[in-house]
């Protein structure tokens, strides 16, 4: 079956500086080389530079003009994420486009970040909870949009709140659901604050629904030697057009959230297929372990603890 290519029109965004997270490859490099070919300056802060060069170089094969550049990050590192932050705020240019793309899922086995939390709740939320409160005055200076990226994990599960880092019971899958739940509180908590607080940032969600990405597939740095039969699953559904996107199609919610000039705050787009495994992006609905403004509150207060950076209160 041939499917007919997703696709939607960006704004210019000449003038712009944009940050995506996890942009060496995957979903991450086709939102930068989008963002890039309509005009953004876009800064991809990436843990292999080898990786990176070579997204870089698919960039600029595609759009010689592009404004791109590399930066070294490796979220799953507070300092890391410091030093990076330090970087650009030392620069100075205002940050008017961010986008919370990168993670891991699912390791076999409980693996630690450099700062001793569960991998995938380091990564995934408290690395980028860190990197926006590094970024905030260059955020707050550009009047950023933000947008984090979630999982179709969030839309079940919960935070383990008595044991957040898995020490008791490591499950892999209930763990990567959890982190994608706590970005997505953060991410709707941070809207509240910076409309409460005036901070001039909005922040919405976006979920890429269900791609043959490289996310389930083997991985030897996290423990994964071979492919999960999941993601082989998930190729062969998608070459025929069979119910879950593809890797293009996966960008665009991320890319209508953090660019249509009409994209509303404080909500999440996705794909508006059956399920939301494929299809146009839309605004979608709430997940359900998302909806609680307790949590939100909650984990934006347990991160700061946790990783020991501070948004202003007033």
């Amino acid at each position: 079956m041939t499917r007919t290519p997703i696709t939607i029109a960006l704004p210019d965004l000449s003038g712009r500086r944009a940050l995506v997270t996890g942009a060496s490859d995957g979903i991450g490099l086709g939102i930068a080389t989008r963002l890039a070919a309509a005009g953004a300056e876009v800064i991809m802060p990436v843990r292999n530079e080898n990786k990176g060069e070579d997204a870089v170089a698919s960039i600029r094969e595609r759009h010689p003009e592009a404004r791109v550049s590399l930066r070294r990050l490796d979220l799953s590192s507070l300092s890391s994420v410091a030093a990076l932050g330090e970087q650009l705020r030392a620069e100075g240019a205002p940050i008017h486009l961010l986008v919370n793309n990168a993670g891991v899922m699912t390791p076999p086995d409980r693996q630690l970040t450099a700062d001793g939390f569960e991998l995938q709740l380091g990564t995934n939320h408290l690395g980028h909870v860190a990197l926006v409160a590094q970024l905030l005055p260059l955020l707050r200076a550009g009047r950023a949009r933000v947008t984090s990226q979630v999982s179709i994990a969030a839309r079940s599960g919960s935070i383990n709140w008595d044991d957040l880092g898995w020490e008791r019971g490591y499950h892999g899958q209930r763990a990567y659901s959890q982190s994608k739940i706590a970005l997505g509180l953060f991410g709707l908590e941070l809207q509240r604050r910076s409309a409460a607080l005036g901070w001039g940032i909005t922040s919405n969600l976006s979920h890429p629904g269900v791609a043959p990405t490289s996310l389930l597939a083997s991985r030897p740095e996290i423990g994964r030697s071979t492919d999960t039969p999941q993601v082989r699953v998930i190729r062969w559904l998608s070459s025929r057009g069979i119910l879950v996107g593809t890797v293009e199609s996966a960008q665009l919610p991320a890319l209508l959230a953090v660019t249509a000039p009409d994209a509303q705050p404080g909500i999440m787009y996705g794909p508006h297929g059956p399920g939301g495994l494929g299809g146009p992006p839309a605004p979608a609905r709430l997940y359900p372990p998302l909806r609680s403004t307790e949590d939100a509150a909650r984990i934006w207060d347990v991160s700061q603890e946790l990783t020991g950076v501070e948004f202003p209160t007033a």
